[in-house]
């Protein structure tokens, strides 16, 4: 995956950034990120590893963007607020929680800097926190911002651009009116609504064996190997037979899961013990963290620093680059002019006068 080389590179202002994810997304079609803040220490020299010393380890709460002359002005922010209080799996606290209100953090950097455009990601269960509330708080803090943001959020399946893996996201896009750039989200490009067959687990891991960084394999008890040797390929804990004396009750889904070769992955996640660790077919073993990243679509070149349980953090946090370049693609008009302007008030009143549920339906529909 090599970027793109442009007459210009969109300046990038990036705050909860992680590794480095979403920014290597764009950074691969030619956009530039000037300044990155990150709380996550080991994930903060990833990014400075691959991307240079841009970015700033330290509490978002801390910074005031109105008042620190350090961070330069950009073309565009970029972030994936802390997603712990809208996680489906969770309880869903949301705005009521001290994570979720983060999100306003990226709102005052937004204002702050009046950027044409911002993306702004999270998990699914952002859609339903707090009965809905949530969603619809953010995108009318969003929308209040002066001179106004024509704000459109998607859901996407990255898979269906290209990355090997099931795994859906929120996308928050929004385009300052007084640029009159109509972004549209893109089309999926893989799967059943794609031109191109989903790219596959199978297809992701080839040779990933020869890669010498953060491709440490973790050894587990007799009892896992056991268990693994019991459940078929694409299976998880429900496959061992109820009266075996191993079968565990009371698990999840993502429990014990082992890789289908010819699909993309189950979503690859962050943390957790008791057989969440996402396992090898045919090897009875836990993904590498090389797997995990061959998965999230990360190059090989990218080199995460820390512990492997560190490691697996950042990657399961991590948005997957490949999933957010025809978004990055789709946004580059609006900085090098190549596009004819519109008057985006009428889309503005019109959007915000829709329910949340309306304007996902909207998006949708725009984009066929």
């Amino acid at each position: 995956m090599e970027s793109k080389t442009l007459k210009y590179s969109p300046k990038v202002v990036s705050i909860f950034s992680g590794c480095g994810g979403l920014d290597l997304g764009f950074h691969l079609e030619g956009y530039d990120t000037i300044w990155a803040n990150d709380f996550a220490e080991w994930a903060v020299k990833s990014f400075e590893g691959y991307f240079g010393k841009v970015i700033h380890y330290g509490d978002i709460t801390q910074i005031n963007p109105y008042t620190d002359k350090s961070i330069p002005e950009c073309d565009m922010v970029l972030g994936g607020f802390p997603c712990q209080d809208f996680s489906i799996i969770w309880k869903q606290p949301g705005l009521n929680g001290t994570r979720g209100g983060l999100f306003r953090h990226f709102a005052e950097f937004v204002d702050a800097k009046k950027p044409k455009a911002f993306v702004a990601e999270n998990v699914k269960g952002l859609l339903t926190a707090n009965g809905g509330k949530a969603i619809e708080t953010i995108l009318k803090d969003f929308e209040s911002i002066a001179p106004g943001y024509v704000v459109k959020p998607h859901l996407y399946n990255f898979a269906e651009y290209g990355v090997p893996q099931f795994r859906e996201r929120v996308l928050i896009v929004g385009i300052r009116i007084d640029t009159g750039f109509n972004f549209i989200h893109p089309l999926p490009t893989h799967g059943p609504n794609g031109k191109k067959p989903y790219v596959t687990a199978g297809q992701a891991l080839q040779g990933v064996e020869e890669v010498p960084t953060n491709n440490e394999k973790i050894n587990i008890k007799e009892k896992t190997r056991q268990m693994l040797d019991l459940i078929p390929e694409g299976g998880n804990f429900t496959d061992i037979p109820k009266d075996h004396p191993l079968y565990v009750k009371g698990m999840i889904s993502h429990v014990y899961r082992r890789l289908k070769l010819d699909e993309p992955a189950k979503t690859i996640i962050a943390a957790g013990g008791g057989g969440t660790w996402g396992y090898h077919y045919p090897e009875p073993r836990p993904l590498t963290n090389r797997e995990r990243a061959r998965l999230q679509s990360f190059p090989d070149d990218f080199v995460f620093q820390g512990s492997v349980t560190e490691v697996r953090r950042q990657i399961g946090n991590a948005v997957p680059p490949e999933g957010v370049r025809l978004v990055a693609r789709r946004l580059l008009p609006l900085f090098t002019g190549d596009f004819t302007p519109v008057d985006l008030r009428e889309e503005y009143d019109k959007m915000k006068a829709m329910t949340v549920k309306e304007r996902l339906s909207y998006v949708t529909e725009e984009m066929n």
